[in-house]
């Protein structure tokens, strides 16, 4: 389900190169991130040592699968031919920071409480707005 988001977050392309603002996805493993690359048109860098998952990762358990939101978002992704795969880990919860220039710090960091929760990204064009040039 992060290929939807990823499609999502690279519309925002314009708007982030007009701000000299990279657009970076950090991946955990390689099965899977070829494809990925067909909706993410950013930078991938892969985390061999899931040094940027720590200090702790974080699992949607075998339960999460039966939760309605989830079941919403599979159906959304297939709405919009979205498709995925099953290959990998494939439990680790992922999420979305905006990282500001200096001691901006964080400006934004959503965080995936359950497979296909992705932001807003409303909420990721007001926080690069907040980025000092």
């Amino acid at each position: 389900m992060c290929r939807e988001e990823a499609s999502e977050l690279s519309s925002l392309l314009p708007e982030l190169k007009s701000r000299d603002i990279k657009l970076c996805a950090v991946v955990h493993e390689k099965p899977g991130v070829e494809a990925f690359r067909k909706f993410f048109k950013g930078d991938i860098f892969f985390d061999e040592k899931r040094h940027f998952y720590v200090p702790e990762e974080r699992y949607m358990n075998l339960w999460g699968l039966f939760r309605i939101n989830f079941i919403k978002n599979v159906l959304r992704n297939r709405e919009k031919n979205i498709d995925g795969n099953l290959k990998g880990e494939g439990r680790i919860l992922g999420g979305v920071y905006v990282i500001g220039p200096g001691s901006d710090g964080i400006l934004l960091q959503h965080q995936e409480m359950e497979f296909g929760d992705i932001v807003n990204t409303t909420d990721v064009l007001a926080a690069i707005k907040k980025m000092k040039p």
